[in-house]
């Protein structure tokens, strides 16, 4: 009886699967899905654009590979995975976009095949049109083998015998990487660059709901724990001043190509996206049809 029973379930689980992609396929609203390693990594890195495509009508989804319990000074484990849980969602809610957290442990992500299949499946089960995620060059492992994870994924999304139990994709996404610092060994190269000052306080206010990142271990490991005011409207003030990054000269030329020179002038904050050689490879025309925040914008020749 017991096989009998957990071949019903399976077979419920698939039919439901198959169902939730049919009707992501029948959307034909643009789909975005961005990838982090922790509970607070896309609304850091792609807050105000998701937030725009929310705004626009279209679905957005993060996901978090890990459950981040591992991120505090004074708690962990169970305890904190539910707490970062908890945030995550807030957070979403503020964006207007669905959070999802995988059960994989905070610090000891490795790119096995068990999450590989994890990332395939919630990538075909948004139908994503858009898939963004961290370069596979970062400070942090989790970051680093995030980026290789969704790189192990960019090409079996549309692999039918992979994961079968979730349909393939007929299309394959187009991937992206967040903007980082680093260097070596080769620098961010910015193909996509988004205005975000209209929501800058909306990305604020997504980060604000990660309480045990932004007042509490992101302060205590970075040594300036003393920084962080106690009134929680100076606090929103403070973490808005935090986020405020200087636009590069890169950033600000392309910019400069998707708006137009005289509206990039006056842009304050913005998100940059590098374009992965993996996955399909949009032209400028594709790129402004799956950011329509960038069309009907001035736009002057850059020769």
């Amino acid at each position: 009886m017991k096989s009998v029973w957990k071949i019903s379930v399976c077979i419920l689980l698939l039919t439901v699967t198959t169902q939730l992609v049919t009707l992501a396929q029948e959307d034909n609203k643009i789909r975005i899905i961005m990838i982090g390693a922790h509970p607070d990594d896309c609304d850091d890195d792609g807050g105000g654009t998701a937030a725009l495509f929310a705004q626009m009508g279209y679905a957005v989804k993060f996901v978090s590979v890990t459950n981040g319990d591992a991120g505090h000074q004074l708690t962990g484990g169970v305890e904190l995975a539910k707490r970062r849980f908890a945030e995550a969602q807030q957070a979403g809610k503020r964006l207007g976009v669905v959070y999802d957290v995988l059960d994989n442990h905070d610090g000891q992500l490795m790119p096995t095949i068990e999450v590989r299949l994890q990332i395939i499946k919630k990538i075909r089960e948004w139908n994503a049109d858009i898939v963004i995620a961290p370069r596979p060059n970062d400070y942090h492992p989790d970051h680093r083998y995030t980026g290789v994870l969704v790189q192990d994924a960019a090409y079996m999304v549309a692999v039918p015998n992979i994961a079968p139990e979730t349909p393939a994709l007929k299309k394959n996404p187009v991937f992206l990487y967040f903007q980082d610092r680093f260097q070596r060994p080769n620098p961010f190269r910015p193909d996509i660059a988004v205005d975000i000052t209209a929501v800058f306080d909306k990305k604020v206010s997504a980060l604000d709901a990660h309480e045990s990142q932004m007042y509490e271990w992101l302060p205590w490991i970075g040594h300036y724990e003393d920084k962080v005011p106690k009134d929680k409207n100076e606090r929103i003030k403070w973490l808005a001043e935090t986020r405020k990054q200087t636009i590069k000269p890169e950033v600000r030329t392309k910019l400069e190509k998707w708006y137009g020179k005289e509206k990039a002038a006056t842009i304050q904050h913005a998100e940059a996206f590098e374009i992965c050689e993996y996955g399909t490879q949009p032209d400028d025309e594709m790129i402004k049809k799956l950011f329509p925040m960038l069309q009907n914008k001035k736009q002057e020749s850059m020769n």
